[in-house]
């Protein structure tokens, strides 16, 4: 966001001076009025990076998002203006970031610029499918039904995404504690009966010698665990950076047993309803599929969606790129293929996009119940192991006296 110098007059009829951050200039009036400070001058400054702000992701979070969208319709329903929602809005949302944008945006419809045009200078706040349907919903006069259907996208999305992301957090969160369990033991337990195994002498089990060398790697090399890990991660991150190594990520996750099978319904969840709302906005079909390239999250479908693409500019059907990729199972070809034919594209993606939402909360509720009890077990076998390994040979050494 950028900075500005500012000069003003204070009540005191005083000469300050100061730098402020904000979206525009008028935000930067607004907020010195608010001091009580009368603007003089304004002068936007170049920003050192001690001063940037930095963030990662959309700064938005997505339920504020669909609060600002369902909150937009419902007053150009009741008859408010653009500008005048716009400027409502941006002083109600809890959302920081969000309410710089509106700000700014404001200042740009006062300029006389489209809202669809303005929205596009801020990518990281609105995405490719709200500018393409708020420029259709602009076009076809319909912007507030237009906002409707974006309220209703990302309200399932966001249920959808909610729906996997605690399917993987239960997992996420015992392994976690497994490998600190783990190295609890290997770090304060385990050295404590090491000296006393090896003073009683004897054979030790080949069991026991593992976990006893495992321990003292453990101590001398801890700190490669970590260093192992947060390569791995940045590693993972490199890797997704570039389009040709995400589809292989991407395909490898899809052919995990069981979690593969949950994202894969998932990405194909986002994929259709992302497309059934941009035909219900009247977006071109080879611009709407350009768009969910972009956002549905997964290479491997992005890349058949793109065949897809030069299929129809070719003059073929959509499905035929489909009908030849395991991603897409004959479900969702056949309902496209019979949304060409009838001319109801729309919805029968809305019905392809309901089944598979379905599909996702019920896979996740049932692996939620099943994986429960089997990683309890998993952690009572890896840390009964640990604990064997020290109680074993001691019992033996014992019966021995």
């Amino acid at each position: 966001m950028p900075q500005f110098q500012y000069s003003g007059r204070s009540k005191a009829g005083r000469i300050q001076r100061g730098k402020l951050i904000g979206a525009s200039k008028r935000e930067i009036v607004l907020k010195l009025r608010e001091k009580g400070i009368v603007a003089i001058d304004i002068k936007e400054v170049e920003q050192t990076l001690l001063n940037k702000e930095i963030t990662f992701g959309n700064p938005v979070k997505l339920q504020d998002f669909v609060i600002y969208l369902r909150q937009f319709s419902t007053l150009l329903k009741a008859g408010v203006t653009v500008v005048n929602s716009t400027n409502i809005l941006a002083k109600q949302t809890e959302s920081k970031a969000l309410s710089n944008a509106l700000i700014a945006i404001e200042e740009d419809l006062r300029a006389g610029k489209p809202l669809s045009h303005a929205a596009a200078k801020h990518k990281k706040i609105f995405p490719p499918m709200f500018v393409n349907m708020v420029l259709a919903g602009e076009v076809s006069g319909s912007l507030d039904e237009s906002l409707d259907r974006l309220g209703e996208f990302y309200e399932k999305q966001h249920k959808t995404r909610q729906k996997v992301k605690s399917a993987m957090a239960y997992p996420a969160i015992i392994g976690i504690m497994a490998i600190g369990v783990v190295i609890f033991l290997l770090t304060n337990v385990v050295p404590t009966f090491a000296s006393m195994l090896e003073d009683m002498g004897g054979e030790l089990p080949a069991l026991t010698k593992f976990v006893l060398s495992s321990s003292e790697f453990m101590q001398s090399y801890w700190w490669m665990t970590f260093l192992l890990i947060v390569t791995f991660a940045l590693f993972l991150h490199i890797i997704r950076q570039k389009p040709s190594s995400k589809y292989y990520l991407d395909y490898a996750i899809l052919r995990v047993p069981i979690f593969g099978k949950i994202l894969q319904k998932a990405a194909l969840a986002r994929m259709t309803r992302t497309l059934s709302s941009l035909f219900s906005s009247s977006v071109p079909i080879l611009q709407a599929i350009a768009i969910v390239e972009k956002v549905v999250g997964n290479e491997v479908i992005a890349r058949v969606l793109r065949n897809s693409r030069h299929s129809l500019e070719i003059g073929k059907r959509l499905t035929e790129p489909m009908k030849e990729h395991w991603i897409f199972p004959p479900l969702v070809t056949q309902m496209i293929a019979i949304g060409e034919e009838t001319g109801s594209l729309d919805a029968m993606l809305a019905k392809v996009a309901d089944f598979y939402e379905d599909e996702v909360e019920n896979a996740t509720d049932q692996l939620k119940t099943l994986i429960e009890p089997l990683l309890i077990v998993f952690l009572a076998v890896l840390v009964g192991t640990i604990v064997l390994a020290i109680v074993v040979p001691m019992f033996e050494i014992y019966k021995t006296i």
